[in-house]
Order: structure tokens, then C-alpha cells, then sequence
């Protein structure tokens, strides 16, 4: 998809001067990075992984001339989420894209129970906690933007992934809802729900997808559809699997999500 100049405008127009990305060290976090400072913004990168972020750092600051700052941040962490506020206490942040998550699969009952209040943490708690600083202070400057990621797969319950699809819902719905609760203050609120992306994703979730997207794909459908809409499906991929459920019964879905992603995590078994 073109990235034009008129999105670009608008985008550093109404949300800049600073972005902050969370999980920008890869995968979509990393190409919406990439597309922001192409329209100008100055981005604060944000994630575990330090070496990658500067690597980033340093490419977008040669490429497009913007301003970068990195932050380091396990945003499962308490101390970490402070340490994200601290470092950028002092940027304007018109635009926060809440990308930092991951995935488990399989079945319920052997879930590593650490594991999945690690990730309820990271999903769900973090990202409503940056949502709420971001915007109160957004508030004061009377315009700003948020991108909360959803997934496709957070409109229904999802058998083998139970708990992933549950803290996708939690995203979708606190989305929807600050969409229209926001708007007043001049602050966009954008749920972002696409399909299954290239990005690192599967192999942590333990999962074995077939057609996927690229980062690239649904980095750009997202931007433009900020400020026009509560939620976006990004890519074609997206678009396609989710109308083809359309019509279903929320309770027929679930049975298809289970045969779906009993596929994807067989090799479990």
C-alpha cells in the first residue's frame, strides 16, 4: 500500500512531534517505527532487546534525519513500565502505539501458569497502564492518537489459544470503548486487529502458521486508519478471513477457531 505524502502530512500534523512504540524491536512494531519517521515523527523505541533498538535507532536517524530515543523496557515489569515514563517525562508524545505482546498455545490445562500472567501482564496491564499515562497527558495538548494491537482473533474465544485470544478481546473492547470516550479530549483511539503477521510471533506462541502477512502489509492500513475508525483489519488476509466468519454464529466461530488452531499446534502433541 502507498504511503502518501498527504498521510504523511496529516499524521505529523496531528500527532507529532513524538511517537512511542512499544515492541519496536521487530516485526510490526519495527515497520510502523519505520514508517512514522518517514512521515517526519521523531519515534521513541521501546523493548527488551537494547542491541536491536539502537541498530534501529541508528537507521532511522541516517535515513529520515528525525530524533530518536530508546528506552529499554520489560513492560512486564513494574519498575520497567516507570522507567518508559521517566525516560520520556520530557517529549511531547502525540502518538503512542502500544505494540509490546505475545502469544501462548495450546491447551489450558498445561499452561505454565507463570507464563500466562507474564503475558496477561504484558498484553492487558501494561498496555492499559501506558494508555491512561499517555493520555492524561495528551489531555493537556488537546490532540493526540493511540493504537492499541488487537487481533482478529480477540472476536471470539479460541480453543488451543484460550488465554492469548482472551487478552486480545480485553485490547479489542478497551478500544472500542476509548474510541468514542476520547474523542472529545482531541485523542484518536484505534483498535488494530489483523490476522496472523510474520513477525517472530509463531515461534514464541509455539505455533505453525500457513498464509501470513508481512509487517508491511498492515503497518500502513493502520496509520491511515487512525483518526477515521474504532477498529481496523489490516491486510487483505485479514479482511478476507474475518468476513468469511461474518455471518456465523459466535458459537459456530468457536468451533471453527478450534479446528484451526488445533491445526496450528498438532505438532504439540
Amino acid at each position: 500500500m502507498i504511503f502518501s505524502a498527504k498521510t504523511q502530512q496529516r499524521l505529523k500534523r496531528n500527532y507529532g512531534p513524538w511517537a512511542l512504540i512499544t515492541g519496536a524491536s521487530s516485526g510490526i512494531g519495527k515497520e510502523l517505527a519505520s514508517r512514522l519517521a518517514e512521515a517526519g515523527l521523531n519515534v521513541v523505541l521501546s523493548a527488551r532487546r537494547v542491541n536491536l533498538l539502537e541498530q534501529l535507532s541508528e537507521e532511522l536517524t541516517a535515513k529520515y534525519g528525525i530524533e530518536t530515543r530508546v528506552v529499554t523496557a520489560d513492560l512486564s515489569q513494574e519498575k520497567d513500565i516507570k522507567h518508559l515514563f521517566e525516560a520520556t517525562a520530557d517529549l511531547q508524545i502525540g502518538l503512542l502505539i502500544a505494540n509490546a505482546g505475545f502469544g501462548t498455545s495450546g491447551k489450558f490445562l498445561n499452561a505454565d501458569m507463570e507464563q500466562e500472567i507474564n503475558m496477561l501482564d504484558v498484553n492487558c496491564k501494561a498496555l492499559l497502564k501506558c494508555t491512561h499515562h499517555y493520555a492524561q497527558r495528551m489531555m493537556h495538548w488537546k490532540k493526540g492518537g493511540i493504537i492499541l494491537l488487537s487481533s482478529m482473533v480477540g472476536f471470539q474465544g479460541v480453543p488451543n489459544a484460550a488465554h492469548y485470544a482472551a487478552t486480545k478481546a480485553y485490547v479489542q473492547s478497551l478500544g472500542e470503548a476509548l474510541h468514542v470516550e476520547l474523542k472529545p479530549n482531541g485523542i484518536d483511539v484505534l483498535a488494530a486487529a489483523p490476522g496472523p503477521v510474520m513477525s517472530g510471533f509463531s515461534e514464541r506462541a509455539n505455533i505453525k502458521m500457513g498464509n501470513v502477512l508481512q509487517p508491511s502489509d498492515v503497518a500502513i492500513p493502520m496509520l491511515k486508519a487512525l483518526g477515521k475508525r474504532s477498529t481496523v483489519l489490516p491486510g487483505t488476509l485479514t479482511k478476507v478471513l474475518v468476513y468469511s466468519l461474518r455471518t456465523v454464529p459466535r458459537w459456530a466461530k468457536v468451533r471453527i477457531m478450534n479446528m484451526v488452531m488445533g491445526g496450528m499446534t498438532a505438532h504439540q502433541a
